[in-house]
């Protein structure tokens, strides 16, 4: 059911924002909208999700009324500081936000857009188990204005999909996929590789099943042992092995390889695009510290400098949403100084790069020796920005670890 929530100040009930934000009206604002039902969970997720039997008197078939309740909050509190703004991208996120009808996603979206209206170009991403993916809901959601569809293919191999607990057929992955595109929807396939068991060779047949489905994106996520998984209790156990780090670092090295043979740029070290139109806009301002408004249970949001986090499950969200009030749990203000190390721990990880300048004095003279390393490119870094080569992307901490020594 997802990680504690972070400590902070107390939220205020009506959502308020307190003086002194940093307010850019002029830049992009994004909406997520977190769906957290899932029909089963994965061993490996730690993400804030919840099962039918987990839900404790929470209705699927009243969140969609829930968030357009927290859509109406946030509009009155953005336009009490003349802060509205039209949404450049939406992203449905979960759980898997599939298992709503299409038609109750289409109603989330219409909420966002009589909020805040969307702007020219809008991106509008909605993750999708591909079990759940048809012609009919493609349709609804590309007819409701969604422009993208971001797969949770995972693998194509069956004993690495099994070791990871999920139960789509590998067939699906395919039917998705071409449901998206007579749907006129851009695609993303989001893979993880490193599960117990995976061999080199099973991750290049995902690889190259992924590929030969001509995508327009490829996310691909190193597996992460997460407290209080499954899998971490498996492994502590004994019953299956922890993910080998060299292991992945070859699966890392061999899907960037393919993936470039294939056309496809890295701008993010776990993310690969056809084209710059194809990166995802949304994605990108989280690792840029754009404003953003999380909608639903756990949910995060960044505006002005202010941080909020939404309570955890579904049943308190409800309760919150009856009575009016905000749902957010906590808040936080971090120090200028904490927010730019933030930044170059974020901005470090994109093809952009973070400019030299933003180091630390001593980071500053710790370039040198990165170029020297081959974990930053060198003719980049004499054009003023760090930018991870391939070998520093595997070592992207040690690298933030050298710029805010």
């Amino acid at each position: 059911m997802g990680s504690a929530l972070p400590l902070g100040d107390p939220a205020p009930p009506d959502g308020a924002l307190p003086d002194g934000l940093a307010l850019d009206r002029a830049a992009d604002f994004g909406v997520y909208l977190h769906v957290p039902f899932c029909r089963v969970r994965c061993g490996y997720c730690d993400f804030n999700t919840y099962t039918a039997t987990e839900l404790r008197g929470a209705r699927q078939d009243a969140y969609a009324d829930e968030v357009l309740r927290e859509i109406a909050l946030s509009q009155r509190v953005l336009a009490d500081r003349g802060a509205l703004r039209p949404a450049a991208t939406v992203f449905f996120g979960g759980g898997t936000p599939t298992l709503l009808p299409p038609g109750d996603l289409a109603r989330m979206l219409d909420g966002v857009r009589s909020a805040f209206g969307l702007a020219d170009g809008a991106e509008v991403t909605v993750e999708a188990n591909p079990d759940t993916m048809t012609d009919a809901v493609a349709a609804t959601l590309a007819g409701a204005g969604v422009t993208r569809l971001s797969i949770g293919m995972q693998s194509s191999v069956p004993h690495v999909l099994a070791a990871l607990d999920r139960t789509h057929d590998p067939a699906n992955i395919g039917t998705a996929v071409t449901a998206a595109r007579r749907a006129g929807l851009a695609v993303s396939l989001d893979l993880i590789y490193g599960a117990p068991g995976e061999s080199l060779d099973d991750w290049r047949t995902s690889l190259e099943t992924a590929i030969a489905l001509a995508p327009d994106h490829v996310s691909a996520y190193a597996l992460i042992v997460e407290e209080g998984t499954k899998l971490e209790r498996q492994i502590r156990r004994g019953e299956v092995p922890a993910p080998d780090d060299d292991l992945q670092a070859d699966m890392y090295e061999l899907a960037d390889e393919l993936l470039a043979g294939a056309g496809y740029g890295w701008y993010e070290v776990s993310n690969w695009a056809t084209g710059r139109d194809q990166r995802s806009r949304h994605n990108m301002s989280y690792w840029r510290s754009q404003d953003w408004w999380g909608y639903g249970p756990g949910a995060h949001s960044h505006i002005g400098g202010l941080r909020w986090w939404n309570v955890k499950h579904p049943a308190a969200y409800a309760q919150r949403m009856a009575l009016g009030q905000s749902p957010a749990a906590g808040r936080e203000r971090p120090e200028p100084e904490a927010r730019r190390l933030e930044d170059i721990l974020l901005r470090s990880r994109i093809v952009d790069g973070v400019p030299v300048s933003e180091a630390t004095e001593a980071g500053r003279r710790q370039v040198a020796s990165l170029i020297a390393d081959g974990l930053v490119d060198g003719a980049a870094a004499i054009a003023g920005n760090v930018v991870l080569t391939r070998r520093g992307r595997l070592l992207a901490d040690a690298v933030v670890r050298a710029l805010t020594a």
